[in-house]
């Protein structure tokens, strides 16, 4: 535990250790004769066509800001007005625009604002990438949720409707044995980051088939936005194995496979074949599953993590905010975190989702407390998990191999005044939680029951964790929370609720536990330490290093995740951690120039300054024609 204490002491101290150094003139001129590489986006770019194809061309347009030089190296003279705008000039006259468009770009009364946003925005994302990034870096805070959580679940249950222009790449069914060619009709020859999906669990939406594509656009755009991962480098990708839903499967304007999904044997010779095909084409990129249904998420987790470069961010990326958060609540209530382990926590949902989040607090809790075999025991008993069939103990019948572990004795179950079965009311009036944590897409579960029988918490700052997406799967509003239990406790959702007037001047803050914290930075620290492997020592630094990035006077405040508006800051530092955490476990194999040996030598400050120049940003590159 001694350990621990001292890795999270010296966590906390080095972000804020680089955080100076890395701002201060000072240091700044002292390293700038090193380079790690030249900062992305500076480089010329090297075109093979000109006039109108340029212009058409979303990787390379710039529309009006295409200097004079430009126009007449790349035949644009006549095609543009002649009045040479800057990116900033642009931005404001796209805003200007937006705003007077929001309202018309509905399609009727049933069309919210937030999906006009989304419309208007995917539209500048089809004609000028480098502008949509551009705007979407500059107004994180506003436009995370319209391409993101929640307004991206919206996206995916319209997508038919809204599809206009394709966008990644769609792996079917019907494509068994050509995917190894399939692969290579997409243009980039270099891919460092692919988000794929088989559309089977949607957020909490279930199955929505082929629609689901829409969730690897926007985490993608994350990745971009949040991580500098380069655009032209990012591959959105469905892989179609049918859809269960009834509706799609009758619709006749679905663009899906009308059939119901493969399972079985079948299903993973799909996925084996796609993995093999985009690992063959491109063998350093890194594969992030998302929303795979609980089924499939842990076995091909399981199949794939110790030899290709993947991870599952639902039950990876979820367990670490959730980690990050649990941590954050016990510092909010005035403790060390190295108390997480006697902190008493009621589950609700055994998904995907809410087993990754028991599995990384029980081996978080197991680490503070010597990491060995009665420390890991001693952690299982601080967790009563329910589902949609109530409180689950050992008595439970064809219990889910997964749930197993957190099953409860009989004995202590009895002893508590439970049985199987019990209620969440129930099971949160008898245990007196100290974290009443929701991973179960069930709108509303945290009834007024349920956060009245809170109230006896044994706690003096009880926290609630309703973390299902999108909003109407909330399992309580912030609202709800702070009027039943009380001002004193800790909230936060998956997806963002408004701070809570509590009166007199006090604040009840809501805090948005969102993936995008760390996804991000998980995977540009993979893409740049070059490890073949994204570890569980990785995670677990990701994890730690979002867990200490609030100050201490933040927490107090219940302030216990960072504002989105700091996200690129926030990817630095969680990036900079999974590359430290990969050299310390010897998995490092460079990136580009930086070999490995040369990233084993860099200390903590040079590894941020590492990171910050692999990151891209929205400036337009000078473009040179070649002929192809």
């Amino acid at each position: 535990m001694s350990n621990f204490r001292n890795q999270i002491r010296a966590s906390s101290s080095l972000i804020k250790h680089m955080k100076q150094r890395i701002t201060n003139p000072a240091f700044l001129a002292a390293h700038s004769t090193r380079s790690f590489t030249t900062t992305e986006g500076h480089r010329p770019t090297i075109v093979h066509k000109r006039s109108l194809d340029i212009l058409h061309d979303p990787w390379f347009n710039k529309g009006t800001a295409f200097s004079i030089t430009e126009r007449d190296r790349l035949d644009l003279r006549g095609l543009l007005p002649p009045n040479v705008m800057s990116s900033d000039q642009q931005i404001k006259r796209f805003m200007a625009d937006l705003k007077r468009l929001e309202v018309h770009a509905r399609d009727g009364p049933s069309d919210p604002n937030a999906l006009a946003k989304w419309r208007i925005l995917n539209r500048l994302h089809d004609r000028n990438e480098t502008m949509y990034y551009k705007v979407l870096i500059e107004n994180i805070e506003e436009y995370a949720p319209i391409v993101y959580t929640p307004t991206v679940g919206l996206v995916c249950q319209n997508y038919s409707g809204l599809f206009r222009r394709p966008r990644g790449m769609y792996f079917s069914a019907e494509d068994r044995g050509e995917m190894m060619s399939m692969v290579y009709n997409w243009p980039a020859e270099q891919v460092d980051m692919i988000v794929v999906t088989d559309g089977s669990r949607i957020l909490g939406l279930g199955d929505l088939g082929v629609h689901g594509i829409g969730i690897a656009i926007g985490k993608l755009d994350l990745y971009v936005a949040a991580a500098g991962i380069n655009p032209q480098r990012v591959l959105p990708v469905m892989i179609d194995v049918g859809t269960n839903n009834e509706k799609l499967l009758n619709d006749p304007l679905y663009l899906g496979l009308q059939q119901h999904r493969l399972d079985g044997d079948e299903y993973v010779e799909v996925i084996d074949e796609f993995m093999e095909a985009v690992f063959t084409r491109w063998p350093h990129v890194i594969v992030q599953f998302e929303d795979f249904q609980s089924k499939w998420a842990f076995k091909l987790l399981q199949r794939y993590r110790h030899t290709h470069r993947m991870f599952n961010d639902d039950v990876q990326g979820t367990a670490g905010v959730a980690i990050a958060g649990l941590l954050g609540a016990v510092r909010a209530q005035g403790r060390s975190m190295i108390d997480f382990p006697k902190q008493k926590i009621v589950v609700a949902g055994a998904g995907s989702a809410g087993i990754g989040v028991l599995n990384a607090a029980r081996k978080t809790m197991a680490r503070m407390l010597g990491n060995n075999q009665s420390a890991f025991e001693s952690a299982r008993s601080q967790f009563w998990v329910v589902d949609a069939e109530g409180l689950i103990t050992e008595e439970r019948e064809n219990i889910d191999p997964e749930a197993q572990p957190f099953a409860r004795k009989v004995k202590e179950v009895h002893r508590q005044g439970l049985k199987e079965g019990a209620s969440l009311a129930e099971v949160v009036r008898e245990v007196k939680p100290d974290v009443l944590l929701g991973l179960s897409a069930v709108g509303g579960l945290f009834s007024k029951e349920v956060l009245e029988a809170l109230r006896s918490s044994t706690s003096t700052r009880p926290a609630i964790f309703a973390m299902s997406n999108p909003t109407k799967n909330a399992e309580c509003t912030a609202e709800e929370a702070f009027s039943i239990v009380g001002d004193n406790i800790i909230f936060a959702s998956g997806s963002p609720f408004n701070n809570v007037d509590l009166g007199n001047g006090h604040v009840g803050h809501c805090n948005q536990g969102n993936n995008m914290y760390l996804f991000p930075g998980i995977g540009l620290g993979t893409l740049l330490s070059g490890s073949r492997i994204v570890s569980d020592g990785m995670l677990q630094a990701a994890a730690e290093c979002l867990a200490v990035y609030m100050s201490e006077e933040e927490v107090l405040q219940g302030i216990i995740y960072p504002s989105t508006s700091r996200i690129r800051d926030i990817t630095q530092q969680v990036a900079a951690a999974v590359i430290k955490e990969a050299i310390e476990e010897d998995l490092v194999e460079g990136y580009r120039e930086m070999d490995a040996r040369e990233l084993r030598k860099l200390n903590e400050e040079e590894i941020v300054e590492y990171v910050k120049n692999n990151m891209w940003s929205p400036e337009y590159p000078k473009l040179v024609y070649q002929k192809a």
